[in-house]
């Protein structure tokens, strides 16, 4: 994986809506990680797309946050077409999955965000994960089942550190 020789580790925390990114990316926060949830906070642009719009990581941002070196650990959570063109800037890739019937009930009880509420969202989320997902799997250098308790779910992600 990619290096800037200063000895910063950089963990992408990826996978469909309703895995627990934002969730496990809270927790590692409160434990006192640098941690950042590009969902929130003006990191995306949504854009219209053929099958009507997506959501994509503005690349100058994130290519900024990606080269600070204000901490000796950073976490980003998010999933975008366009994260692929950051890949190589990451120590370790994770994707964080779950089975379809857990990730149906977390959208529809999730109260930090709406998004998949909307039966036409929740098809969608369900698609992406037969559709994105497989090639995310090929991508992660560590793939969780989020159904696990989250301290387990945090801790498998913590132990990477220093494994690059």
């Amino acid at each position: 994986m990619w290096s800037n020789g200063a000895g910063v580790e950089r963990v992408l925390l990826t996978g469909m809506s309703g895995t627990g990114k934002s969730t496990v990316i809270r927790r590692l926060a409160a434990l006192g990680y640098k941690s950042v949830d590009l969902d929130y906070g003006g990191w995306t642009e949504v854009r219209p797309h053929e099958d009507g719009e997506e959501t994509l990581w503005i690349e100058d941002r994130v290519q900024r946050l990606l080269s600070s070196e204000d901490a000796e650990v950073l976490f980003i959570s998010g999933a975008a077409r366009n994260q692929t063109k950051f890949y190589r800037q990451f120590d370790h890739i994770v994707l964080l999955t779950a089975p379809t019937a857990v990730i149906s009930e977390r959208l529809r009880t999730r109260t930090n965000n709406p998004y998949g509420k909307d039966p036409p969202e929740l098809t969608r989320v369900l698609s992406l994960k037969e559709t994105v997902e497989p090639a995310l799997r090929r991508a992660a250098d560590l793939i969780i089942d989020t159904n696990a308790p989250i301290d387990e779910v945090v801790q498998r992600i913590v132990g990477l550190l220093g494994a690059g």
